[in-house]
């Protein structure tokens, strides 16, 4: 028999094997879901009732309803936490912050009914539940009706205003405004919180996804707001004349901000917590697929990016790495020697990360299932026995990560891999996903978790599954290399994962469509406080055109998490791949987004400090403005750069509306005045891409900095650098510029903050869209080139302070 006939056979077997263990899976799901207390009850709707009682607390108030209590804390003067009563508290997984300064409130009756304040906002408590928020400025920012609760279920309703556009709600393959007319296309109605593995594909439309999140942002004509719950319970939230949110179980407990989109999200992350800044590295080119088998096939792919002159900062491994699929093992025949692999990719300026499934092989010849086993950590059903589920090695047991020991056992087997030389992981399938023939792709809804020592069925443990996975990940690398930043890649999650890893958008489907959905998808993650994240270029599962592709990848240059990926049924995904023109315009793609690595850097030093996203939609510029509301075919790149990618088939230019204020076009240095909606050329080789007038983008080039003036239409602008060591924990610079328009010319002033030292042998400043006469250094004319000044290193290394003054004709 030869080879192949064998492999067929072999084959056959596993996929036969695969279907049993769904088969059997599927069957014990049934019987279990059928035996446990269904959500569904037949108590009455119940409302709170009448208030009967109102008291002032340290933090706020609390008021007593016939049918319900209420309590309303003040964590700051513009954020507060609102609990309905009776229910379970939440375990605190998504909150990162309890220690708030105690806020100065007031407590009176009045007509409306009980007016709880501060100096920020003011909540009135009307007589039979209803909520008010108002602003400091006294304009109502939200009105809510009375929740309701049946059995453990609770119903919470807010009136939406008739223009109001919702926002958020985690990874959504919907329009960036979730709150859509039902006659457009891919509309979706209700919008379910709970995760799921959308099986190899998804498209527009698709609900729900790999990580779902309980937040949204509402934004009308009287200011926005921010509302997140804290309840992990599967649920269910519907947009139309209310917003509608319910939870199976759980306590109905929420927080509510009101402030511009800025504010919001820095109170949201402040709450939640602030993503740490990554190692520098991974704002390069990530090569990924499913299908790298050998070791040979990773090198001869990391030779082809060298041998095209392509940079590439990682490689991802599948699961194509394993010893029959099986966690934290690497197959020793077909990758026999990785750490010297390892080393090799190493000299290239390449990391390997490698792929992590939660799901462990039930295998007693496994040293890792049996000790799992032993330390009771792994998901039970209500009798105590193992829940077994089909993942790729077969059938598998799930660590309960809502367990401390599971967690503390799960972040000792990263060890192994770290002694091999990996430097990151990506954890798939952790929603968890699992293989069945019908009915949700996940664990029993009976399933027992720890939660803590309290207890918990796996309606409340699913949305956090992946989340508490990332944390483990997270300690672990923490632990075992101390001097370097964790990166961790992870498919799920939930509040709180962007103070552990990066995540993806999944199984994308290949085609136009794909391309168009990743802008809001990715949009919808950054207000949900979710920074680093980023498509399959291409999209999963398909074979993209040359055409599409290219676009895919201008797009994603300018995203935070720049990777190719794709199923192993498709053909090989590597720029080179497409001939010679698609490589010679992926390869300016590549090169000018390791020129913007500074800027990208600098973006992520500020997301560390404020929680504020690097990309942000166009109303991030101006709220007031509600043309940029529904915007979802560009976005915004930090404050500098706008981003309008082609997401169309054959197109040679496209439309964009602009936010108010003076624009440049970076290919020309062209500046657009005034609040316009535009037509830019957009040739295939070339995305259409604009400078906010007042910029200061730097750029580099090895160890040349260059700092690119765009000069305001009036008055100045400002831009900062952020530099360290690119990893690890040691000291840092910030140096901040401020650059002022006069009649004559534009003055730049240089400051310097820190103690590294600067990272960069030379420095040159390129003034754009106007002609440079004269340059003046410190008081000592310098000579100019073009547009272009060269700086004196012992400027900067001698002084704290730098002033640059240029003598300028008017804009072209």
């Amino acid at each position: 028999m030869n080879i192949f006939k064998q492999l067929s056979l072999l084959l056959r077997f596993v996929r036969f094997k695969r279907f049993l263990g769904s088969l059997f899976f599927s069957y014990q799901r049934d019987r279990w879901e059928r035996q446990s207390p269904s959500s569904q009850t037949s108590e009455p709707l119940q409302e709170p009732g009448k208030l009967l009682q109102a008291e002032p607390t340290t933090t706020g108030g609390r008021f007593y309803f016939e049918q319900a209590e209420l309590e309303i804390s003040f964590l700051s003067a513009d954020l507060i936490r609102v609990d309905w009563k009776p229910g379970i508290p939440p375990i605190p997984y998504g909150i990162a912050r309890q220690d708030w300064s105690e806020v100065e409130t007031n407590l009176q009756e009045t007509a409306e009914g009980w007016v709880l304040s501060s100096t920020a906002l003011k909540v009135v408590i009307a007589d039979n539940g209803k909520l008010k928020l108002h602003n400091a400025n006294g304009q109502i920012i939200r009105e809510e009706r009375p929740p309701q609760r049946q059995g453990e279920a609770w119903t919470h309703r807010a009136q939406l205003r008739e223009e109001e556009h919702i926002y958020g709600l985690g990874e959504r393959a919907a329009s960036l405004n979730l709150r859509r007319p039902k006659t457009e296309a891919q509309h979706i109605e209700t919008y379910r919180l709970w995760h799921y593995d959308a099986g190899g594909m998804y498209s527009s439309g698709t609900d729900p996804l790999y990580l779902c999140i309980p937040v949204y942002l509402g934004l009308h004509k009287q200011g926005s707001y921010l509302v997140f719950y804290e309840n992990t319970h599967s649920g269910n939230v519907t947009f139309k004349d209310v917003a509608e949110v319910s939870f199976e179980g759980g306590a109905l407990r929420y927080y509510l901000s009101v402030g511009q989109p800025t504010q919001l999200l820095e109170r949201y992350t402040e709450l939640t917590g602030r993503p740490p800044l990554p190692p520098r590295w991974a704002f390069g080119y990530h090569q990924s697929r499913w299908g790298y088998e050998t070791e040979e096939a990773v090198r001869e792919t990391a030779n082809g990016f060298q041998h095209h002159d392509l940079p590439l900062s990682a490689i991802h491994l599948d699961i194509d790495c394993k010893d029959n699929f099986r966690s934290f093992t690497i197959d020793p025949d077909r990758f026999p020697k990785l750490r010297e692999f390892n080393q090799e990719l190493a000299a290239k300026g390449v990391r390997l990360i490698t792929i992590v499934n939660p799901g462990v092989k039930a295998d007693r010849n496994s040293d890792l299932f049996e000790e799992g086993r032993a330390q009771e950590v792994f998901c039970t059903y209500p009798n105590g026995k193992l829940v077994l589920a089909p993942v790729w090695p077969g059938m598998c047991a799930f660590p309960d990560f809502t367990n401390p020991l599971a967690r503390h056992w799960w972040s000792r087997q990263y060890e192994y891999l770290l002694d091999l030389g990996v430097t990151g992981f990506w954890h798939d399938m952790n929603e968890p996903g699992v293989f069945t023939l019908r009915g949700d792709a996940t664990l029993p809804r009976p399933t027992r978790h720890s939660m803590e020592g309290r207890g918990g069925t796996h309606v409340e443990a699913h949305n956090v599954y992946g989340l508490q996975q990332a944390r483990a990940g997270y300690e672990a690398l923490c632990e075992y290399q101390p001097e370097k930043r964790p990166f961790i890649v992870s498919r799920s999650g939930w509040a709180g994962l962007q103070r552990y890893a990066w995540t993806w958008t999944g199984d994308v489907e290949t085609s136009w469509q794909g391309l168009r959905q990743t802008v809001p998808t990715i949009l919808g993650m950054s207000l949900s406080g979710i920074p680093y994240t980023g498509p399959d270029i291409g999209g999963f599962k398909g074979n993209p055109s040359d055409e599409l592709y290219l676009r895919w990848f201008q797009l994603s240059s300018f995203l935070t998490f720049c990777r190719t990926h794709s199923a192993n049924n498709v053909k090989p995904r590597t720029p080179w791949s497409y001939g010679g023109t698609v490589l010679n315009h992926v390869r300016e793609c590549l090169r000018l987004r390791y020129r913007l690595i500074p800027y990208f850097y600098t973006l992520a030093w500020e997301a560390n400090r404020t929680g504020h996203p690097l990309i942000r939609p166009l109303f991030w510029c101006d709220p007031d403005d509600q043309r940029l509301w529904g915007v979802e075919d560009a976005f915004c790149l930090g404050d500098a750069l706008l981003v309008c990618p082609v997401l169309e088939e054959g197109v040679g230019s496209r439309k964009v509306i602009l936010p108010q204020g003076g624009w440049y076009n970076f290919w020309d240095d062209a500046l657009i005045t005034g609040a316009n909606e535009i037509t830019v050329d957009a040739p295939l080789e070339r995305i259409p891409l604009l400078v906010k007038a007042g910029s200061i983008l730097p750029m580099e080039e090895g160890e040349q900095l260059t700092l690119h003036l765009y000069p305001p239409v009036q008055g100045s602008g400002e831009g900062c650098l952020y530099s360290d060591a690119g990893d690890g924990y040691g000291e840092w610079r910030c140096d901040r510029f401020r650059m002022d328009k006069g009649e004559n010319g534009i003055e730049l002033t240089w400051e310097q903050e820190g103690n590294y030292p600067f990272p960069y042998t030379s420095v040159q400043v390129h003034l754009h869209g106007i002609e440079l006469k004269q340059a003046w250094m410190d008081g000592k004319e310098v000579p100019c080139q073009g547009n272009v000044v060269e700086c004196d290193r012992s400027l900067w290394d001698s002084s704290q302070i730098i002033a640059i003054r240029f003598s300028t004709h008017q804009v072209v």
